[in-house]
């Protein structure tokens, strides 16, 4: 029997999730929104290309949460954009009741999944599908670093001009302005990119990674970032449907690792068929704990606001 995958919002990066999952034979898919025609017509217009693209992927749109019964795994990208002369604390509100109602209804049809968190603010969504869910952390999991450090490693691959199958990149904390991307484990070939590149302008890029969204919503105007952010949430898919036991970074619930408890914040995490398998550990400097305390600490202030 073929895995099931159920993408909630048929917006740009839901209906491009959709699309990779499809594209790559992971999973059947459902695409579900709210809106009527919408899901149904790119759900159909995905399955009509799966004979050229030679893939047996099922793809479903849907307005009814029934069809999405029995998913392996549910990807939330739900939710609204922030609009002008909307403050942080109304976009927040409005995405933690859209978060109340998908959640539940998800659970309710598939109360054994596997939930991929989009939505932003993501580390607050992530924590408010945790708690609204009542899944244990281990099937709650947040999309973030994964394109955090995918931006990152797009960047050195460019600056250095080499593959960027070359490059891995590490990134902790919130997904946003406080995000960490750490330099000394970003690597190229497994040589450390400090060692390959001055000071200047490898904060360059650590400030270009940062900005990331911002930058693409300066040139689209009216959007945001969709090919890239699905794309990491795919991958998250590939490495809990195959079990690959792939480290990538993730947010992740924290009980106490790195000396945070009781939120979602972004760290490397093992993914296989149950989730989050583990949450790897490792030594950072003082700097980089203060820095990863203060983007905790940004997270904290957003889950404040909603009671999560």
């Amino acid at each position: 029997m073929r895995k099931k995958v159920s993408v909630v919002g048929a917006g740009n990066v839901g209906a491009t999730a959709a699309h990779w999952i499809a594209s790559k034979e992971l999973a059947d898919v459902v695409l579900i929104d709210i809106v009527e025609g919408v899901p149904q017509g790119k759900g159909l217009d995905l399955l009509e290309a799966m004979p050229i693209e030679k893939r047996d992927s099922h793809v479903l749109g849907t307005n009814d949460y029934a069809d999405t019964a029995n998913s392996d795994i549910v990807v939330i990208t739900a939710g609204i954009p922030r609009k002008p002369g909307m403050s942080r604390d109304d976009l927040l509100n409005t995405n933690y009741k859209i978060m109340q109602d998908v959640v539940g209804k998800v659970v309710a049809n598939s109360p054994n999944c596997i939930l991929i968190v989009v939505s932003n603010p993501l580390d607050a969504m992530a924590q408010a599908a945790f708690k609204i869910s009542k899944f244990k952390r281990e099937r709650v999991i947040g999309m973030a670093g994964v394109l955090d450090a995918a931006r990152f490693r797009a960047f050195i691959a460019e600056e250095l001009k080499v593959s960027v199958e070359n490059v891995t990149a590490f990134v902790l904390g919130g997904h946003g302005d406080t995000m960490v991307p750490l330099a000394r484990y970003s690597t190229v070939a497994g040589i450390p990119i400090t060692e390959l590149m001055d000071k200047a302008t490898v904060d360059r890029l650590v400030q270009r990674t940062r900005d990331g969204g911002a930058e693409i919503v300066k040139y689209l105007k009216t959007g945001s970032a969709y090919y890239a952010p699905s794309s990491a949430a795919t991958e998250m898919v590939e490495a809990i449907l195959k079990d690959k036991k792939k480290i990538l970074p993730c947010a992740a619930y924290l009980e106490g690792e790195y000396g945070i408890n009781g939120l979602f914040v972004g760290v490397p995490c093992k993914l296989g068929a149950r989730g989050l398998e583990q949450i790897i550990q490792i030594k950072l400097t003082p700097e980089e704990q203060a820095a990863l305390q203060k983007s905790a600490n940004a997270v904290q202030e957003l889950v404040k606001v909603i009671g999560a």
